[in-house]
């Protein structure tokens, strides 16, 4: 379950405040909040919560400017999976009704197109493997080449743990950025994954990051972590220095083991992006899945003015996600300009 918010105390001096302080260090001087600041964010109440997607947005336009980036996602490989991440559904440990499938290249080649058309300028192929097999390298090599043939847009990986040699071969096939999360901080991983260890994780995005490659690495919240395991996924986070986080909302999965798990508190999931954002304050820090059910639309352009600045469209890699017409529009709405892609070159 989450963990409930505590009434703030009333501050009159700059240096106990919080978000005076964060203000101050954060949006003015450039420097991110620690593990400590955010938990003190974190444990804000609602009636500063105003305020602090506020704080988040001013440090969001200042060092990211107002360009949202968009991206599309497809499983070249879906469900199968052997290991046992607690809120997934495509682990074949679970009970959970998603099945091994695979795509071929002509497939994977419409849906990039299908991403283009809608502006992305990021197109992501996903696989669920512990890591990947000659056989999924050999089609990853022919999907990149297939869709750099084809279709204008930047293309990026998630195909689970790494070998360096690996990592190597997605730089050399043109794969131009790697996504591999956290999942969850340190002290809690052993709650969420047993089948592999928080150190093999973080591994596979050092090689990342040393690659050339742009890494991606977020997580997932509302897992029943405590706000000081939140503080300090990001806190961890910020220690690898991703180009891209993007942030996660649990969307309980029939099957499996957290399909009891309430989803998070609007209030509570908006908080958490603020805090992440002044953690990680030149990321780009992306809606993933989970938003929809956590925070609806309301809440989702909330997220958009309160330190956000990419965004998955359309579906996600096993539940559903918003037209992406209604993204592009709520966008639009708000006067945030896509970012291009030859920005992203």
């Amino acid at each position: 379950m989450t963990a409930t918010t505590e009434a703030p105390s009333t501050h009159t001096d700059d240096s106990t405040d919080i978000l005076a302080r964060a203000r101050t260090q954060v949006l003015e001087n450039g420097q991110p909040l620690g593990y400590d600041d955010l938990v003190e964010v974190l444990r804000t109440g609602d009636d500063r919560l105003e305020e602090l997607l506020q704080l988040a947005h001013d440090v969001r336009l200042r060092y990211n400017g107002d360009e949202v980036e968009v991206e599309g996602i497809v499983s070249l490989k879906t469900g199968g999976c052997p290991e046992d991440c607690h809120f997934c559904s495509q682990s074949g440990q679970f009970t959970s009704p998603v099945r091994s499938v695979w795509l071929n290249i002509p497939q994977l080649v419409r849906a990039a197109k299908q991403t283009r058309e809608t502006g992305a300028s990021e197109f992501c192929i996903v696989a669920a493997v512990r890591g990947p097999d000659e056989k999924l390298m050999t089609q990853m090599r022919e999907a990149v080449k297939a869709i750099h043939a084809e279709v204008d847009i930047q293309v990026a990986a998630s195909l689970g743990m790494l070998t360096q040699e690996q990592v190597d071969d997605l730089r050399d096939m043109g794969v131009h950025r790697y996504n591999h999360n956290l999942e969850a901080a340190k002290s809690y991983f052993p709650d969420v994954v047993t089948t592999h260890s928080y150190e093999e994780r973080f591994q596979t995005c050092q090689m990342i990051r040393e690659s050339g490659m742009e890494l991606c690495c977020g997580g997932l919240v509302g897992m029943g972590e405590t706000l000081e395991q939140r503080a300090e996924l990001a806190s961890q986070l910020a220690e690898l220095d991703p180009h891209e986080v993007p942030l996660n909302f649990l969307n309980p999965r029939p099957g499996t083991p957290f399909e009891n798990i309430e989803p998070m508190e609007s209030n509570d999931a908006l908080r958490t992006i603020a805090a992440f954002r002044l953690a990680l304050p030149r990321t780009i820090l992306r809606y993933a899945g989970g938003r929809e059910l956590t925070l609806g639309d309301l809440g989702t352009r909330d997220g958009l003015m309160g330190g956000i600045n990419a965004v998955i469209v359309g579906n996600y890699l096993t539940t559903l996600g918003r037209d992406p017409k209604e993204d592009l529009s709520l966008l639009s709405d708000l006067n945030m300009p896509i970012k291009a892609l030859n920005a992203t070159l």
